[in-house]
């Protein structure tokens, strides 16, 4: 683990200091405007394709990717997970861990890019990544670093709007061909890997906050065998 994590209970009212931050700072910039225009971004709920999915599972190590403002890593740690939550955001995190705290929960909060966090590798029993805004690279970096965190006999959940990979360029500057969608990590997924769950299903939506238009998930749930 590097440095720009702070460990143990978010009780500690310790900032995230942007030097901090490992990741382009751009990304960081981008994301900490987002989050400072509104009192709040989401919904403050966890995703229903979450909660869906992990009801059978067995309590463990798990690695919340995008973690926002903290609504699936405060019900993991509910649940009695072990959760390390990754955002690149230091606005949100500041906000994820008010919220663990007001709940008396325990989280480990990494300030970092997935692709620079340096996590110990093939060590999360489940590894979920909801809606992630993962920028893709010739080499594939950021979902290698999805499949590299999962454990052997754990559990990749990797789930995004449905036909978002298939629209157009537009005007705001959003282009799907500059992120990575779950056929693409699909695709990576070799003899190593079970995929339990690929599909497209009706999306369970928190009411509220931003993305509550969308209707459709595309669900992977993929586990690794060694």
């Amino acid at each position: 683990m590097t440095n720009n994590i702070s460990v143990g209970s978010p009780a500690s009212e310790a900032p995230f200091p942007a030097d901090g931050y490992v990741g382009d700072p751009a990304v960081r910039a981008e994301w900490d405007n987002r989050y400072a225009d509104r009192q709040q971004l989401w919904s403050g709920r966890p995703n229903g394709a979450l909660v869906a999915e992990v009801a059978g599972l067995t309590p463990g190590r798990v690695l919340d990717v995008g973690c926002g403002e903290g609504a699936d890593a405060v019900w993991l740690a509910r649940a009695g997970w072990d959760v390390t939550a990754l955002e690149v955001s230091g606005v949100a995190l500041e906000r994820a861990a008010g919220h663990a705290r007001d709940a008396g929960l325990t989280v480990r909060w990494v300030h970092a890019a997935l692709t620079e966090a340096a996590l110990p590798p093939a060590s999360f029993d489940l590894v979920s990544a909801q809606y992630p805004a993962l920028l893709r690279t010739p080499d594939a970096a950021a979902e290698r670093a999805l499949l590299s965190a999962v454990a052997p006999g754990g559990v990749l959940l990797l789930v995004h709007h449905a036909g978002m990979d298939s629209q157009q360029a537009d005007d705001s500057g959003f282009d799907p061909a500059d992120y990575v969608w779950p056929s693409m990590v699909a695709a990576l997924l070799n003899d190593d890997w079970e995929v339990e769950v690929d599909e497209q299903r009706p999306r369970v939506a928190p009411d509220g906050g931003a993305g509550a238009h969308h209707t459709d998930d595309v669900v992977l749930r993929a586990r690794r065998l060694r």
